[in-house]
């Protein structure tokens, strides 16, 4: 037995977000998946004349691969998975856990063992910009416990926001893509941030379902060495197995020089992984009108309606500033009225004030258009 809306939401994600033709070959990533959605997947693969290979994993396992990773082992196992990477078209990954602090004892060091053989060449440099990918995590009791929500109103919720009509929300898009590529300066203010960059020249992306679900937010890049000022983060993020708290950079010609937050010592060293750790590699607007409160899921978090995310680190190869760096940690500012509201300015021009797009073009991606 299985839910309708998993066999809607497999659909969409071979058929919509991957969009696999006759031969393509498709690798399917499985993390403390039901067995039911991850047959779900590989049947409709199949219907779709795809070749579908598959992986499953568990996180508490990769937690004792971490704890006792030694170079040899990560560089064999970034070795392995680099391969079937590269001999598939297309990639999906579920991502369920049933601990989201799994991983919160792992030492930092042997987490960047990770992050430099095996993250960094798998999906950074291969993942990311040869395949089609959607990466989508999957509703959990420690999840609705995220969200404070009951186990079933959550997954209503979840399957609401992975399900939406994603094609209404590309066109909705359009125009924010076109202004924001129009655009030089952009300025960010709110409680505790008063942030300036430029953006000019540098493409911006909708992404409309095709390579997250749940989706629904814009990105570009800053001009790496043109962000100064401050912003101060209003949300908390996990980022590798670690709450981070109260962070605030202060930024100057792009890095930060300054920086507060909880804890403070993960924090500094996430900060000092290298030296594009404390340059921006993303600039990005959210918009999908389900999610309208953080649950401690970057995924979700991202995508807020009235959020925006500013993320230190590696740049993505379709909006490149230049940066490179084996951290890329989406970092979210919401801008709505309960959370002390907040203004976007395009070369002077104020674009949304306190999570409301002004302009007559932009209204169609405010929550009451796109619900």
């Amino acid at each position: 037995m299985h839910d309708s809306r998993m066999q809607k939401l497999a659909k969409n994600l071979i058929k919509y977000s991957c969009r696999i033709k006759k031969g393509e070959k498709i690798l399917i990533e499985a993390t403390d998946i039901p067995d039911e959605m991850v047959a779900l997947l590989v049947r409709e693969a199949a219907n779709a004349g795809g070749i579908p290979l598959v992986t499953v994993k568990h996180n508490k396992i990769l937690r004792e691969l971490f704890r006792n990773a030694k170079k040899e082992g990560m560089e064999l196992a970034g070795e392995v998975e680099r391969f079937r990477m590269e001999k598939v078209q297309a990639y999906i990954a579920l991502r369920g856990s049933n601990n989201i602090n799994e991983f919160g004892d792992v030492p930092a060091d042997k987490l960047k063992l990770f992050q430099t053989h095996w993250m960094k060449p798998v999906h950074l440099e291969v993942r990311v910009p040869k395949t089609k990918w959607v990466v989508l995590r999957w509703p959990s009791s420690a999840m609705a416990q995220q969200a404070k929500m009951s186990t079933e109103a959550f997954e209503d919720f979840y399957f609401s926001v992975c399900n939406l009509d994603y094609t209404k929300m590309g066109q909705a898009m359009q125009p924010l893509k076109d202004l924001m590529e129009k655009t030089d300066k952009v300025r960010i203010v709110g409680p505790g941030t008063n942030l300036r960059f430029s953006i000019k020249d540098l493409p911006a992306i909708p992404c409309d379902g095709q390579l997250n679900i749940p989706d629904g937010e814009v990105f570009t890049a800053p001009v790496r060495e043109s962000v100064n000022g401050t912003i101060r983060y209003n949300t908390r993020s996990l980022y590798l197995g670690t709450e981070f708290s109260d962070l605030e950079f202060t930024i100057k010609n792009g890095k930060i020089t300054k920086f507060k937050g909880n804890p403070a010592d993960r924090l500094v060293e996430v900060l000092n992984s290298d030296e594009g750790a404390r340059y921006f590699g993303e600039f990005a607007i959210g918009v999908n009108p389900f999610v309208t409160k953080p649950m401690l899921d970057t995924l979700f978090d991202e995508k807020i309606a009235g959020s925006i995310h500013l993320t230190p680190g590696n740049a993505y190869d379709e909006a490149d500033n230049g940066n490179r760096s084996q951290v890329h940690w989406d970092l979210v500012l919401i801008q709505t009225p309960e959370w002390g509201g907040g203004e976007i300015y395009f070369d002077g021009k104020l674009i949304r004030k306190n999570g409301l797009f002004v302009p007559k073009a932009l209204k169609p991606l405010n929550p009451e258009n796109l619900a």
